[in-house]
């Protein structure tokens, strides 16, 4: 299948300053893009592209005095082979001492995942009696997918895994912080995974598009997708970024002061010709 992917954001800047962006598709996909994904900035802006270290690709924006707003608009097409995300039942988790060391990083705590928290005690009294492996970390789906209530009105961009946890509500990046922290303190590998995923396979829900969260854990021998917020496999998902958690993966970053003005997001599967 073919998937229409785009957004077009607008921040409005009152002094000159930095902007980082994350918003092209994964080097992972770049092979599956078969139209479009060049960025256009208005005003045109002197710009800087890089990859960060978790193999992200990033852009840095300069902003210069008389600029009061920036507006980042694409658009693309992406083949998808419209399977659900691959469920492994057989993956196996691993000793701390056995895993690939590229993967550790991804046991640690970072910005929004306390590890080393009230919630490791927490994790190995819920989780510690389950089998190891796939049917562990479904289990700690289930437990966020029904812990937290989804309400885009309680938003909040500084909340963390243990206040996710204690306030039981939140957005999508909220279910994939917690569920990234109980997979930590249980020592399996999760990384956070931002990207696209439309209403594709779904009655679509009443909410305006955004760009999603979900995330990774490492069994077996390669890294498989959870999503603790939809908790059942989904079509459609498109990467765009990689990385310990939300604070790796900004959409946008902005050094200064900065307002939204426009935020539209589209991802939708192709039906009929382009």
């Amino acid at each position: 299948m073919l998937i229409k992917i785009g957004y077009d954001i607008e921040l409005g800047i009152s002094a000159p300053t930095a902007l980082i962006y994350m918003l092209k598709v994964h080097p992972s996909r770049a092979g599956d893009i078969t139209q479009g994904e060049n960025i256009t900035i208005s005003p045109p802006l002197v710009t800087d592209f890089y990859r960060d270290s978790f193999d992200n690709e990033c852009a840095r924006v300069h902003v210069p005095w008389g600029v009061n707003s920036v507006r980042l608009r694409n658009e693309a097409v992406v083949y998808d082979n419209g399977l659900p995300d691959p469920v492994d039942y057989g993956a196996k988790e691993h000793a701390v001492a056995d895993l690939p060391t590229e993967a550790l990083p991804f046991l640690l705590p970072s910005r929004y995942c306390e590890v080393d928290g009230q919630l490791l005690g927490f994790a190995w009294s819920q989780f510690g009696n389950v089998a190891p492996g796939w049917a562990r970390v479904q289990a700690i789906c289930d437990f966020v997918h029904n812990h937290l209530r989804f309400d885009y009105q309680q938003a909040r961009a500084t909340r963390t895994a243990q206040e996710g946890f204690n306030e039981r509500v939140g957005v999508c990046r909220d279910f994939t912080h917690l569920a990234v922290t109980l997979c930590r303190c249980m020592n399996i590998p999760a990384r956070y995974v931002t990207g696209y995923l439309g209403d594709i396979g779904i009655p679509a829900v009443p909410y305006p598009m955004d760009f999603s969260a979900w995330f990774e854990v490492y069994l077996g021998d390669r890294w498989h997708t959870f999503d603790a917020r939809h908790n059942t496999p989904r079509i459609g998902r498109i990467v765009i970024a990689r990385g310990r958690d939300a604070a790796d993966v900004p959409i946008t970053m902005v050094f200064g002061a900065n307002t939204l003005q426009r935020f539209e997001v589209v991802t939708d599967e192709v039906v009929g010709p382009l």
